[in-house]
């Protein structure tokens, strides 16, 4: 008796968690993109994901400059940044990055010191880039990033 009222209060406990589950919108398969309105201190941020079945497969942060060249491949500014900050953005870009793919939208971004600023960018940016997700809009969306 106890083991059929514990495998029905097993199956209670399931079934309304696969509930809650369904209050989320599903994630539409494609390409979304999120970028900043403005260049900030002459870059200007950015975050791609794919979603295939209904999960993120592949995330892409950065910033580019003007002239379109990425912030995580100048390597003067990887320098003069590790030595004041303390990182980088080659790290804290993967680093953001592979937390939202992991968490897969659900989880909190754990921010990186010396790279706050791009922490906060980088959680109104996932936030826009998710809900683009869940409409299946592929159009890119131009956020205000300010902080």
């Amino acid at each position: 008796m106890k083991r059929i009222v514990a495998i029905f209060l097993s199956l209670l406990l399931m079934m309304s968690l696969l509930t809650a589950c369904g209050d989320q919108p599903r994630l539409q398969d494609g390409y979304y993109t999120a970028q900043a309105e403005e260049f900030n201190y002459g870059w200007k941020e950015y975050i791609t994901i794919l979603v295939k079945g209904g999960n993120i497969v592949s995330v892409e942060y950065n910033a580019e400059n003007a002239s379109g060249f990425i912030k995580s491949w100048d390597n003067a500014y990887m320098q003069t940044m590790l030595h004041s900050d303390g990182t980088y953005p080659n790290e804290y870009t993967r680093y953001y990055a592979n937390q939202l793919l992991e968490g897969q939208g659900e989880g909190s971004i754990d921010a990186i010191t010396g790279a706050s600023s791009s922490h906060a960018s980088f959680q109104i940016l996932a936030q826009a880039v998710l809900e683009q997700a869940r409409k299946g809009d592929s159009s890119i969306v131009f956020i205000d990033t300010t902080h």
